[in-house]
Order: structure tokens, then C-alpha cells, then sequence
């Protein structure tokens, strides 16, 4: 967990970057529901739905990239982010197998990665606020 904790800049910048990429959901919402789990959905609703969908995503991405560089709210970007990626695992594991064989499969096996990760860091700066061995991590801009 020290390892986490003195390299969560850099991974926060890796999960945050590869979040943003659903941002191509916004230009191209048919394409990016076939590729994700293999269906579409039809009509000006559908297109307006899924653009929102990758609209919303992309900032959990750029939050976390920020919170990289801003230790005043990495906790608050881990828990906010985490848990977006924990629900939406949770919505594609509701539904069985059925979407798994798409990149819905993949995006929910690293989401659910990176929500293991930020919670090991939330677990382990909580345990040195409370007296725990500390690590000293230094961050250039």
C-alpha cells in the first residue's frame, strides 16, 4: 500500500486520462454504444442520452488528473470518481454476461481495479493520519 500511496499522482493521471477518453462518446454516440456493449439505441433521445453519458464521464477524468496535482482534493476526486466507476460496474455486472464480451467488459475489470486502488489509498492515508508509517511524496509541476 506505500507503493499506492507514494505513486498515486501517476496513477491517478493514468485512470484519468484513460477516462477521458469515453469524451468520444460526445462526437460519435453510435459508435461509442456499438463498441461499448455492442448495441444501439435509435432516435434524437438516444443521440442526446449518449452524448450526455460521455459528457458526464469525461470530467470524472479531468477531476482526477486534478486531483493528481492538488492534494487538497485527491481524497474528494478518489471518492467521487470511485464510486462513478463502482455504479456503473455495478449496471454492467447487473445484466449478467451480456454486455462482457464488449468493451464494457474491459472498461468494468480496470474500473473496478482503479476503485481497489483508490480505496486502498483512502484506506492507507487514513491509517497515517491516525498514527500509521507515513511516506513523504514530492510532486512537480
Amino acid at each position: 500500500m506505500l507503493w499506492i500511496v507514494a505513486n498515486i499522482h501517476r496513477i491517478m493521471i493514468v485512470s484519468g486520462v484513460l477516462t477521458m477518453t469515453m469524451v468520444y462518446a460526445t462526437m460519435a454516440p453510435e459508435a461509442a454504444l456499438r463498441s461499448t456493449f455492442g448495441e444501439s439505441l435509435e432516435g434524437p433521445v438516444a443521440d442526446v442520452v449518449v452524448r450526455n453519458w460521455g459528457a458526464l464521464i469525461a470530467p470524472m477524468g479531468a477531476m482526477l488528473i486534478y486531483g493528481a496535482r492538488k492534494p487538497a482534493v485527491r481524497s474528494f476526486s478518489l471518492i467521487v470518481a470511485g464510486a462513478s466507476k463502482a455504479i456503473f460496474g455495478a449496471l454492467v455486472l447487473s445484466h449478467g454476461g451480456r454486455f462482457l464480451g464488449y468493451q464494457a467488459g474491459i472498461a468494468v475489470a480496470v474500473d473496478l481495479v482503479w476503485v481497489a486502488v483508490f480505496a486502498s489509498y483512502l484506506m492507507a492515508v487514513r491509517r497515517m493520519a491516525s498514527g500509521g508509517p507515513t511516506v513523504s511524496v514530492t510532486v512537480s509541476v
